[in-house]
This record gives structure tokens, C-alpha cells and sequence, in this order.
């Protein structure tokens, strides 16, 4: 399923940006080397990124 469609992003490609460290919106994009155009899939990636440290900080319990 695609995350961006602008940039063709994946969520795949997005989870492994953010697994590789990517913590805001903007860093995902860098690790695609793409940029935001129509922005409509910055609240999907953002809310992404709050699963994932959710699930880190739980894990960290």
C-alpha cells in the first residue's frame, strides 16, 4: 500500500525509515530522497512514527 502517492512511497519504505531512525515527517522523506508535494500523507507517516516509538517505549518496559 503506498503511503505517498505523490512519491510513490510504500509504507514498507516508510517503516524502514523509521527503523532506521527516521523521527520526523521530513527525515522519512530524506531517507526516500523524495520531499513532500501534496502533503496529504504527512498525518499517515507522522502517525507512523508515533506507533513505532510507541511500541519501542513499550518494549523498553
Amino acid at each position: 500500500m503506498y503511503v505517498c502517492n505523490c512519491n510513490a512511497i510504500r509504507e514498507r519504505d516508510a517503516q524502514k525509515a523509521i527503523m532506521c531512525g527516521a523521527a520526523t515527517v521530513k527525515a522519512v522523506f530524506d531517507h526516500c530522497q523524495t520531499r513532500a508535494q501534496c502533503a496529504k500523507c504527512v498525518c499517515d507517516i507522522r502517525q507512523m512514527i508515533d506507533d513505532v516509538s510507541a511500541s519501542v517505549r513499550l518494549a523498553a518496559e
